[in-house]
């Protein structure tokens, strides 16, 4: 989390800067999500995928994806005057992991998107922060074709702890993006507070 301040004619005024992390399993829609939202060019660091990463990569339910990421991505939007987050998209592969903690430090929190077509490839990002109790959502991205779950449904197919939210939403539609990222702030908020309270309690 950062915190910036500046000086203007009419006085002092102060903007907050979050980063947000969005992570999940390979081709689960992390590009997509970055891309629809942030208010500027989003940076990409993709690359075709090669006869080479055919013997790691899993494109199992993914047959039609081309490209993968293989640092980070990264965008910011503006949820309202003096609050803007910075997202940084992780890489989904498990080759790429050594780039989680780099990627981490300083995160208010994550989105963990999945598909409820491959749930199993968005465990690992689900116990990276829960063993780092970095606060974050679940966000089912619904791919046309996909069957339709409720949100308690992924919760329990999932073994989210108690309270952790699941979202449903369009990875490609900026709004709905915008409120995956305005529940992860209010959520990460309430549990910041409740973290302060227990340490001076």
């Amino acid at each position: 989390m950062v915190s910036e301040h500046s000086d203007a004619a009419d006085g002092e005024s102060s903007a907050l800067a979050l980063k947000i992390l969005v992570a999940g399993g390979f081709g689960v829609g992390k590009t997509t999500l970055v891309g629809a939202v942030s208010e500027i060019r989003p940076l990409r660091t993709e690359e075709l995928l090669s006869e080479a990463g055919q013997l790691v990569d899993d494109t199992g339910g993914v047959d039609q994806k081309v490209t993968t990421t293989v640092a980070m991505d990264f965008g910011r939007i503006t949820i309202r005057s003096g609050l803007s987050l910075y997202l940084f998209g992780t890489p989904g592969q498990d080759r790429f992991w050594f780039l989680w903690d780099e990627l981490s430090q300083g995160a208010l929190g994550a989105v963990v998107l999945a598909d409820t077509r491959r749930l199993e490839d968005c465990f690992p990002a689900v116990d990276y922060f829960e063993h780092r109790r970095i606060p974050f959502v679940v966000a089912v991205n619904c791919f046309a074709g996909a069957r339709s779950y409720g949100s308690q449904d992924v919760s329990r197919a999932l073994d989210l702890d108690r309270g952790t939210p699941v979202v449903l939403c369009d990875a490609r539609d900026r709004d709905s993006g915008k409120e995956v990222l305005i529940r992860l702030v209010e959520y990460a908020g309430r549990m910041y507070t409740a973290r302060l309270l227990d340490s001076v309690g």
